[in-house]
């Protein structure tokens, strides 16, 4: 091919490519769903999500049985009318607190026998703690609460008194990251990860399903546009869609969920255009093989929404996952992000957390692309 005929054919791709563009923008603007898919489902979710799930145990309902009240008693118990974490009720006799936690009326129980201040005096004390294990991750949260406002009495009942406390260490803990400790604050930015998992498979994967339905990829099967044409012109819209949605996510995050960003935007929207990538890529997959928005839909929830929830890191910690489970978590481009937003939100630019992870997105990125590419062809069976 001559050097004229080679600018002429590079000058009808970008045209035809121009020409596509323009015409999957007119159709976002005349089909609002793609905007829904990429704002509105998103701000959904983290409403949904963000305000719903909770690994904070707060204002539990507590039973306290003080089955003979003294000074002591009353300090001890003092101690749990004043803690955000409880919400004690008094009871009479176990009997009744266990009936009470039986019906889920509590949530746990602390039990002073009646011998509590003799044996207080005496140099030990058993306090009777019962938890309601239905809910493990629960139970072992309320458990160890108690265990930190007994300490907490005990120290300071002996320094009250002038006296050492029964306790030969005493632990000073520091908080990197996160020092409040609130769980919005890591979860949250696993959330935008995950819900971005999801709406970018699915703008790719229904959209292109939907013109397979409506007869119009058919159309544009018989033009003189390429097969790399037409992925270019179905990934570029919908990546400025994606990115836009990003944006609001990580804006919610900050000023609605007010979670910390301690990094840099610029890096952010680095990783999240990766991500995007890869997600997108997910859809193009998609859709080479569904042409039903239904069946693209579902598919899509199932190979992305539901792993990244389960196996991203962000809700249940991989290193707690048997090994093979482990192995399987890094087929998962949440796993990644997952990692690299909850750095950049809490700790910052973190170079050896946040390079490792956003290359191995570059990979899953071009894997994505690739095999789309490759699933793809310009014919109508």
């Amino acid at each position: 091919m001559s050097e004229k005929a080679q600018i002429l054919s590079g000058a009808g791709s970008l045209g035809r490519l121009n020409g596509l563009l323009r015409k999957e923008f007119a159709q976002i603007a005349r089909d609002p769903s793609s905007i829904a898919i990429a704002f509105l489902l998103p701000a959904m979710l983290l409403l949904i999500f963000g305000y719903g799930v909770s690994l904070d145990a707060k204002n539990v309902p507590l039973a306290l049985v003080v089955e003979k009240p003294g000074a002591a008693a009353a300090s001890f118990t003092a101690s749990f009318m004043h803690s955000p974490y409880f919400r004690p009720r008094r009871f009479l006799t176990i009997e009744k607190a266990e009936r009470a936690m039986a019906a889920r009326e509590v949530e746990g129980i602390v039990w002073l026998r009646a011998d509590f201040t003799r044996r207080l005096a005496a140099g030990g004390a058993p306090i009777g703690v019962i938890v309601n294990g239905v809910d493990a991750n629960d139970a072992r949260l309320i458990e160890g609460y108690l265990q930190q406002i007994s300490a907490g009495w005990i120290t300071a009942r002996a320094e009250d008194r002038g006296m050492p406390a029964p306790m030969p260490i005493r632990v000073q803990p520091r908080v990197w990251f996160n020092p409040s400790l609130r769980s919005r604050n890591t979860l949250v930015p696993g959330l935008i990860a995950i819900i971005m998992t999801l709406s970018g498979a699915l703008l790719t994967a229904m959209v292109i399903a939907r013109e397979w339905e409506r007869g119009t990829m058919e159309a544009l099967m018989v033009t003189r546009v390429s097969i790399h044409e037409i992925l270019l012109a179905k990934l570029i819209p919908y990546f400025t869609l994606g990115m836009g949605g990003m944006a609001a996510s990580v804006a919610m995050a900050v000023w609605l969920f007010g979670v910390p960003l301690h990094g840099s935007l610029l890096l952010l929207a680095a990783a999240s255009a990766l991500f995007l990538l890869a997600a997108l890529g997910m859809g193009l997959l998609i859709s080479s093989f569904a042409r039903n928005q239904f069946v693209a839909g579902q598919i899509a929830i199932i190979a992305t929404f539901l792993p990244a929830f389960i196996l991203s890191g962000f809700l249940f910690n991989i290193d707690s996952m048997p090994a093979p489970i482990q192995a399987i978590t890094y087929l998962i481009a949440a796993r990644y992000f997952v990692a690299i937003l909850q750095t950049v939100f809490l700790a910052g630019d973190l170079w050896s957390v946040i390079l490792p992870n956003m290359a191995a997105l570059a990979l899953m990125a071009l894997l994505f692309l690739g095999a789309a590419r490759l699933l793809a062809r310009k014919r109508l069976d």
